[in-house]
């Protein structure tokens, strides 16, 4: 199996809850951490402990990364499922040094550690400063970028996200010396279930699964439209990159050299870092397919 720490932003887009389901239920994958980056890291840590404990895997180290500490109401969907879970009901190592936490798991590991990253890279960029020597035993794995194409298939790029919230980390990424597979907008940005699909996700009895529906019902009503969790899923950006981290086969990978503008639009530039990048699918209804099996396999 390969080994994954996954640094993520849980609780503010529902898509993270999915990946981190799709990584436990994805046979290939040994998640050997996890770590939150961007703004209240705490509620995001919490909300990644809890699923780990319902899905048995309270094994996983879980570690509070770099942030500020803040975020606004209306980004903390997810909140009312937390029903007040504080650090010490984690049966598992709960940690405030999320970083360190990083460094420490990739350095002792014997085998090359995939550093997933489905938020911004702060987390990530705080550990290479710790321990830059970290990169030459990791690989990273990232949702980050539009090259191609913007948000839902749109011909014209635009800033995403997990890039322009914290430019300066995804660059420090650029500039280690590992190696780099993304997928960006140009494939993840058009993942979703719907229909006869959504359905064997939405109505799976495995409790991680209901724990996914109850974090999407959550997410949903605090955003108004409680409904949206009845007839789809949204955009399921971060599944992608989860995919990445052990296969390729069903997108279309390209080496390029990418470069990122100070407000975070990544572009293609002869002296970019070369980048192994996901700009196409090859099987698109495969891979909805594979997710569904993974999300509603045994956890």
């Amino acid at each position: 199996m390969i080994p994954v720490i996954l640094d993520t932003d849980i609780g503010t887009d529902i898509d993270d809850t999915w990946a981190l389901a799709m990584l436990l239920n994805s046979p290939e994958l040994q998640l050997e951490a996890v770590v939150t980056s961007h703004g209240d890291t705490r509620y995001r840590a919490l909300l990644a402990a809890k699923v780990l404990a319902v899905a048995g895997r309270e094994d996983v180290p879980v570690g509070e990364g770099a942030g500020d500490g803040r975020l606004a109401p209306d980004r903390r969907g997810q909140e009312t499922w937390l029903d007040g879970y504080e650090p010490d009901a984690y049966g598992g190592v709960y940690r405030t040094d999320g970083a360190r936490l990083m460094v420490d798991t990739i350095m002792s590991s014997p085998a090359t550690v995939t550093v997933l990253c489905i938020g911004p890279a702060s987390t990530t960029a705080q550990a290479l400063a710790m321990a830059p020597e970290m990169a030459t035993r990791a690989r990273f794995v990232g949702m980050h970028g539009a090259v191609r194409s913007g948000y839902h298939g749109s011909p014209i790029p635009v800033p995403e996200y997990n890039v322009f919230i914290d430019v300066a980390a995804f660059r420090t990424v650029l500039a280690a010396p590992w190696p780099i597979t993304l997928t960006p907008l140009d494939t993840c940005g058009i993942v979703r279930l719907e229909d006869d699909e959504y359905a064997l996700v939405r109505d799976a009895e495995t409790p991680l699964m209901r724990a996914v529906m109850a974090n999407y019902r959550a997410w949903a009503g605090a955003r108004g439209h409680p409904e949206i969790a009845e007839r789809a899923s949204t955009t399921l950006f971060d599944t992608v990159a989860v995919y990445l981290a052990f296969a390729d086969a069903l997108v279309e990978m390209e080496p390029i050299r990418l470069a990122v503008r100070d407000d975070g639009l990544t572009y293609e530039a002869e002296d970019g870092r070369l980048v192994n990048t996901a700009l196409g699918w090859a099987d698109l209804p495969a891979f909805r397919q594979a997710l569904i099996h993974r999300l509603i396999g045994s956890g």
